[in-house]
């Protein structure tokens, strides 16, 4: 039995980097990956959608979006929301070979 990597699975059945379709997937991963790090560090500080929705002024619903990434959340309300959990949040920015960190 032949075993492949990740990147190889990954590479033929999204798309190879660069391509639009492989964009798109990291693009989706990436908004993923910040709502399941909003949920967990709402969770380590035990408070509900709720709580956290009142704290950055926004409904419970919107928390629940961005957890589950069913929504394109503003950037602001995505801050605010990290912001009002005690979060450290660092941007990295790469522009035609040059990389910018925030």
């Amino acid at each position: 039995m032949k075993t492949y990597s990740l990147d190889e699975l990954t590479n033929k059945y999204i798309g190879e980097k660069g391509t639009k379709k492989r964009d798109e997937f990291e693009n989706e991963l990436r908004l993923d990956l910040l709502g399941l790090a909003i949920k967990q560090a709402r969770q380590e500080r035990k408070l509900t959608q709720a709580e956290l929705g009142e704290l950055i002024g926004v409904k419970k619903a919107q928390i629940s979006k961005i957890e589950n990434s069913t929504t394109d959340a503003r950037f602001t309300t995505v801050l605010r929301a990290f912001e009002a959990l005690g979060a450290k949040v660092h941007f990295n920015v790469e522009l035609n070979e040059h990389q910018f960190a925030y």
